[in-house]
């Protein structure tokens, strides 16, 4: 058994069995839907095609991180097992969650001296965040240490790419994304922009496309501009949507037809109740290692 536990937040937007086969712990961000505020627990409390089709009639939702005293309770049951940690956050370009977390274990140094508990930024949010945690579990699994796990985050988060498409404007008017007009324009002409991940782990508008079908292939060709390798890419890709499977579907399928060397076939996920509530229904982002984001 690890002397360590490899810990993450939920909004890694992977599966409970993909956590629990990985043996990498979470803690839930929360989520208010309607009025009434749930866990952000991976679709246990609302299934995500309930949430999705929800925010599609016109739900209100909003978000909340993991408070200091949530990240408390949470260290506190694996110090008092002996473990140290690796805690990854969810980046700090979207929320300040690892503030929290890093006062928590400045707490807790205090009444475990003996401990070591590390917190790392993923710079990185959804199932990308989750295919990052997903890598720490391989080297963990390689008997790499805490530390060196702690490391290859610092020193690699910034090759894990993130794209995303959406064919819904209307959640990125309201999160103040893109404009109204914007907004208005790209739905009358079917654009469909195509953002990324930047170097300090933002989302970031970069393209104005026409067409669903378009945007597809395009999200496709700056995985071949920027993987590893290029088109003899052969490391894992995962994809996650948000209550539109057959886009991702698609997505998956272009990938797989183009990148013969993958490592196994491309996972599909779903966005997270934390990560949707801002996107919306609609989107879909394609994750997968490659050159250093540089902005």
């Amino acid at each position: 058994m690890s002397e360590y536990v490899l810990s993450c937040c939920s909004t890694a937007d992977l599966t409970e069995e993909h956590f629990i086969e990985r043996n990498i712990s979470y803690i839930c961000f929360h989520f208010n839907l309607d009025g009434i505020e749930y866990k952000d627990d991976l679709g246990r409390s609302v299934p995500f095609d309930e949430f999705y089709a929800k925010m599609a009639a016109g739900a209100d939702t909003s978000t909340s991180q993991v408070n200091i005293d949530e990240y408390e309770t949470y260290f506190r049951n694996f110090l008092e097992q002996g473990f140290d940690i690796l805690h990854v956050s969810l980046s700090s370009g979207l929320t300040g969650a690892i503030n929290s977390a890093t006062i928590a274990a400045q707490r807790l140094k205090e009444e475990y001296p003996d401990r070591t508990i590390l917190i790392a930024d993923s710079l990185g949010a959804s199932s990308g965040y989750g295919l990052l945690m997903d890598k720490l579990a391989d080297l963990r699994d390689e008997g790499k240490s805490l530390t060196e796990l702690y490391n290859f985050v610092t020193q690699n988060r910034l090759k894990l790419h993130h794209w995303f498409f959406s064919t819904d404007l209307s959640f990125y008017v309201k999160g103040g994304r893109i404009s109204r007009a914007e907004g208005l324009i790209g739905t009358v002409l079917s654009i469909c922009p195509l953002l990324n991940m930047d170097n300090l782990g933002r989302l970031k508008p970069r393209y104005k496309i026409r067409t669903k079908k378009k945007v597809i292939e395009q999200i496709v060709e700056k995985m071949a501009e920027h993987a590893d390798d290029g088109e003899n890419y052969s490391g894992k890709c995962y994809v996650c949507h948000s209550g539109c499977i057959e886009d991702a579907k698609a997505v998956a399928r272009l990938v797989e037809d183009r990148f013969a060397r993958l490592n196994g076939k491309v996972e599909i996920y779903y966005v997270g109740t934390t990560i949707g509530s801002h996107t919306g229904p609609g989107t879909v982002a394609l994750f997968f290692w490659g050159d250093e984001r540089m902005d």
